[in-house]
């Protein structure tokens, strides 16, 4: 009886949280169909683009650790409710500015929006400590959760494509940020807190020190994106130097008594490659966001190749991509009955790999895209289950919500650095109708998709070194 109302009472909790997961999609599904409208509102380049996923996503690596680990300390389900209540205010900016600095902005702020999964879990996780199969009950959540998360990003893709055909971008842009709005009270009165916060002190230098690092590493590329930056060695030194400064940080972590991160779960066995495969991972499901929208939309009459697609034909392309991630997610944990979770992380970068490199001979037409992009979906959507329900079956019990966020954090950074990698790609290296318009060069895409391609692969390959029955209730991993 005990156990009947308690997977009840999780049932409900996962129900409110598939709503904030559904925002989360629509936000991530919404913008993406009128990123080329949003670039000529601001009067920037296609390539430009590529900086508001990539500054977003920057302050998303920065966040997610510090909200995950005071998600574990004071509550997840308070974290939850401040992380929707900067998005909702950043959101609220969009629609009413035509200044790329301040959009850039706002764009950026919004991105606490990306530590809601990982909290998300690590309050199931929680609250599913007194159950048998709390991996796997965890795992069927994240599918679920995923599911709504892409069926958010499927209904916030097909609106905001069909919106934005008809309708001026300002009113277009104020509907995510209502939705978020509505995310809140959802929240604040349908979820209860997790139980047991393990408390602790806040690794405030640790949060620093690893600002630092990420904002000279981003700067460094911006410097590489101005004109003359890929031949000025300044610029490339203030990049080396953002790679440095994770040395100090990662000193620092080791010494403190409770770490912002424990750097020493790099070293397990199991949560290591699952934190490298998160970032290589991030490259093509976070960065290439962009490229493939603002390809999608490039007029092939004019610039000799593209689609040249309405707002509302490349929002079916997202569509049909995102279906197949949900169906991914909800296959998952199936499959890793069947196998095991290692042998489906394998399978699924393999796929996300070759579905990108498809797109080398295959880029041409519609219905190529659409059948490239099926094939990333599937292994995609596997992924985006599979990697924060793993990491907090591998973690120890204390640290699920750092573990769980450290993933979506390496991600994140995998993300924003491909974001800010493909900018510099699609500026370059322009010639013909390209040079004297907006569009971003052809060898710039293929960049995309070779770099894409290859990341994926390397990450089936990392999984090939984590011990076989990780990810498993059987498994009890040492850090």
């Amino acid at each position: 009886m005990t156990r009947t109302r308690t997977l009840g009472t999780l049932a409900t909790v996962v129900g409110f949280l598939a709503f904030v997961e559904f925002t989360s999609g629509v936000l991530q599904g919404y913008y993406t169909p009128m990123l080329t409208d949003i670039a000529r509102h601001l009067g920037v380049h296609d390539a430009d683009v590529n900086w508001l996923e990539g500054t977003q996503l920057m302050l998303s690596a920065l966040v997610v650790p510090a909200f995950a680990k005071l998600g574990d300390m004071v509550g997840h389900k308070r974290m939850l409710l401040i992380s929707t209540a900067l998005t909702a205010a950043a959101a609220l900016v969009l629609p009413f500015t035509d200044s790329f600095e301040l959009f850039l902005i706002a764009w950026a702020l919004m991105g606490f929006y990306v530590v809601w999964l990982p909290l998300e879990i690590s309050l199931i996780w929680s609250r599913s400590r007194r159950l048998e199969g709390r991996s796997s009950i965890t795992a069927k959540a994240a599918g679920l959760l995923v599911a709504a998360l892409e069926g958010g990003a499927i209904i916030g893709a097909l609106v905001g494509g069909a919106l934005i055909d008809v309708l001026p971008l300002t009113v277009v842009l104020l509907v995510p940020a209502l939705l978020v709005i509505i995310c809140f009270f959802v929240v604040l009165f349908g979820v209860k807190e997790s139980p047991e916060p393990t408390g602790g002190v806040f690794d405030t230098v640790g949060v620093v020190l690893i600002s630092i690092a990420l904002l000279c590493f981003t700067g460094g590329l911006a410097l590489l994106r101005l004109e003359g930056g890929l031949t000025n060695p300044w610029s490339w030194a203030v990049v080396v130097l953002g790679v440095v400064l994770v040395v100090p940080f990662a000193l620092w972590e080791l010494r403190h008594p409770d770490p912002l991160i424990d750097v020493r779960m790099f070293r397990s066995p199991a949560l290591g490659p699952v934190f490298l495969t998160a970032g290589l991972f991030g490259v093509s499901v976070l960065g290439a966001q962009a490229p493939l929208s603002t390809f999608a939309r490039t007029d092939p009459s004019v610039y000799g190749y593209g689609l040249g697609t309405t707002g509302f034909a490349t929002s079916l392309i997202i569509g049909i991509y995102l279906i197949a991630m949900i169906g991914g997610a909800l296959l998952f944990p199936m499959v890793a009955r069947a196998v095991t979770p290692r042998l489906t992380l394998m399978g699924a970068s393999v796929l996300v790999g070759v579905g990108f490199l498809m797109f080398l001979p295959f880029h041409d037409a519609y219905a190529q895209v659409i059948a490239n992009m099926v094939v990333v979906g599937v292994g995609s959507g596997a992924l985006v289950a599979a990697l924060p329900a793993a990491a907090a079956s591998a973690a120890p019990a204390s640290q699920t919500g750092v573990a769980t966020g450290l993933t979506n954090s390496v991600k994140t950074v995998g993300g924003a650095i491909a974001s800010c990698v493909f900018g510099i790609a699609l500026l370059h290296g322009v010639s013909g109708a390209a040079a004297e318009g907006t569009a971003g060069s052809f060898a710039g895409y293929v960049t995309v998709w070779v770099v894409c391609g290859v990341t994926a692969l390397a990450a089936a390959a990392l999984l090939v070194f984590v011990p076989k029955e990780s990810f498993t209730d059987r498994e009890v991993v040492a850090v």
